[in-house]
């Protein structure tokens, strides 16, 4: 069986802005936006250029145009390469989440889900969908005969990556839009030039990067950080620096169970991890995020982080303004 790819991977602008929605606002227990964790500066500036600041609805419609603009694009460049393709326009599942899912601060969320990796409320079984979606080019690509059905998704998707390359990335495929066939040159002609990807704004990715790696330097943070770590311990959990490592942990024991599953050839998993040491493993997930949790909350971690995110973000800002509203000029061109 052929594996496809993913048609593209979550951009290093997406990924971004997901980062600083960290630091971004919440809702106190009332349900009104508390004013210590108002939407970081910076996170401003992303959500401009990747549109955050769309309602989940809005961001549906988005998708769904630009999803029925793709597929119109796939079928002119498919029908080139002498196959037959009907647009896929249906919505396929999209599904933009408003955030009210993902409760990291609530005693009673993390006693339920921990840090949301060996269960969350996205992981849970979904409510069946409203309509069965069904592959208007199935019973064409069935027509055809092995040989012509490789060609058929070699056109659609570009090669699959050899095991050379496979190896020589460390088992990785980046991806890239000129070797993705018709739903790559598509989706690139729809979405546009993503600025982050772009040698124009690589210097202002590379000092963000550079920015959040060396966040144990921030004015304040190491203390802050210290005063957690200390707290974790008297908790009996300690062995780490900061909230970010302790819920990291976890997530790399994770796959550690899964990789222990073992994979077949085709890169898919032979046996999931062992049931019972899952079992174990979100106990102890729960039983850290509880104590990382009540550190928190002890040591005022949310809003000195947050006072001390705000501060070097806007001095960040100041130094590179030009290059910031550059980006969001470029990305509204697109």
């Amino acid at each position: 069986m052929r594996v496809r790819r993913a048609a593209a991977p979550l951009s290093a602008l997406a990924a971004l802005t997901l980062l600083l929605a960290g630091c971004a606002g919440s809702e106190d227990a009332s349900g009104a936006p508390d004013d210590a964790h108002q939407e970081s500066p910076l996170s401003k500036y992303f959500s401009a250029v990747y549109g955050g600041e769309l309602s989940p609805e809005e961001q549906e419609e988005r998708f769904a145009e630009e999803q029925r603009r793709t597929e119109e694009l796939v079928a002119e460049c498919m029908q080139a390469e002498g196959f037959e393709y009907t647009p896929a326009t249906g919505s396929g599942g999209y599904y933009v989440s408003d955030g009210s899912e993902w409760r990291p601060d609530d005693r009673e969320w993390v006693a339920q889900y921990g840090y949301g990796a060996v269960k969350s409320p996205f992981s849970e079984e979904p409510p069946p969908p409203e309509e069965e979606y069904l592959d208007p080019n199935a019973e064409y690509v069935a027509s055809l005969s092995e040989p012509e059905q490789m060609a058929f998704y070699e056109a659609l998707h570009g090669p699959m990556p050899t095991e050379e390359e496979m190896a020589e990335g460390g088992g990785e495929f980046e991806y890239d839009w000129t070797t993705a066939g018709c739903q790559g040159a598509a989706q690139h002609k729809v979405a546009g030039e993503d600025p982050s990807q772009s040698e124009e704004f690589r210097p202002l990715f590379d000092a963000i990067n550079e920015l959040y790696t060396d966040m144990a330097s921030w004015p304040g943070m190491a203390e802050l950080d210290a005063a957690w770590a200390a707290c974790v311990d008297d908790a009996g959990h300690g062995g780490h620096a900061d909230p970010m490592e302790a819920q990291t942990s976890i997530h790399d024991a994770m796959n550690a169970l899964y990789e222990e599953g073992g994979m077949s050839e085709d890169g898919s998993m032979e046996s999931g991890p062992d049931q019972v040491d899952m079992d174990a493993l979100a106990e102890r997930e729960i039983e850290l995020a509880l104590a990382d949790l009540e550190c928190r909350e002890e040591t005022d971690y949310r809003d000195r982080s947050a006072e001390i995110t705000r501060e070097v973000e806007e001095q960040f800002i100041e130094d590179h303004k030009a290059e910031l509203d550059a980006l969001v000029a470029a990305a509204e061109q697109n």
